[in-house]
């Protein structure tokens, strides 16, 4: 059967809907709350995420130790059973990621730009699905769509851009959801010391710098993308 998932951190602090089961569609049911279940003006029901996005390399790093965690990362997200999202490609660490992920028995989403979509590039046999969208802006867009967390592998200026542009959206208040920068090997350690220079020169506040996860082991990278997210307050709130 079909996982018919809902969002509940988004549901009136008043009540909450429970999907109704096996009719198709969902009914309300109002149900008092209790206070551990508040959040701020929503409820945060459940911390356990069921898909991540990865923003990584499509080119093969020069030091192993990369391609490795990548590898480890695909496996533990399917062990955990979270779906992983990813750009489509069939090379460097992107590719480690989605092969490790699927052939581990995880589900894997790709989504691949027309550009792009060339069998020298794509790898269907690493992907239970497989998105094929016009440009890169609607690349990311399906990418956010389809995930409820966010995890930052090395990579070039694409995945660059990629991170800047979904915090950019946490910090103006688009989404919620965990943002994390995996340092594996002290990769993004120079990238976190030039975003605090950023929070020192008044240019970015701590509350929003607080809230970017960077973590350089697996298993606290797995423990902190499912738990409590950050309800920043939002500049198109402010």
């Amino acid at each position: 059967m079909k996982d018919r998932r809902m969002d509940y951190r988004h549901i009136p602090f008043s009540a909450f809907l429970i999907e109704s089961a096996p009719a198709p569609g969902y009914f309300p049911v109002f149900v008092p709350l209790f206070s551990k279940f508040c959040y701020s003006d929503n409820i945060h029901f459940m911390s356990k995420i069921k898909s991540a996005a990865v923003f990584c390399a499509s080119s093969k790093p020069h030091d192993a130790i990369y391609s490795q965690a990548a590898s480890q990362l695909g496996k533990r997200l399917a062990q955990e059973n979270i779906t992983l999202v990813y750009g489509g490609g069939a090379r460097g660490i992107m590719a480690d990621t989605a092969e490790a992920c699927f052939k581990a028995g995880g589900h894997v989403i790709g989504v691949l730009p027309e550009v792009f979509n060339r069998p020298e590039v794509r790898l269907k046999e690493i992907q239970s699905e497989l998105h094929i969208v016009k440009t890169m802006h609607e690349r990311k867009a399906k990418m956010y769509s389809l995930s409820d967390a966010f995890i930052v592998l090395p990579g070039g200026i694409g995945t660059l851009e990629e991170f800047f542009e979904i915090f950019t959206w946490k910090q103006i208040g688009f989404h919620r959801k965990n943002v994390a920068l995996y340092n594996v090997n002290g990769f993004y350690t120079p990238l976190v010391s030039f975003m605090e220079k950023i929070v020192e020169e008044g240019l970015m506040s701590s509350e929003v710098m607080s809230s970017l996860i960077v973590v350089s082991s697996l298993d606290e990278l797995m423990e902190k993308i499912s738990q409590d997210e950050i309800d920043l307050p939002g500049k198109i709130r402010d």
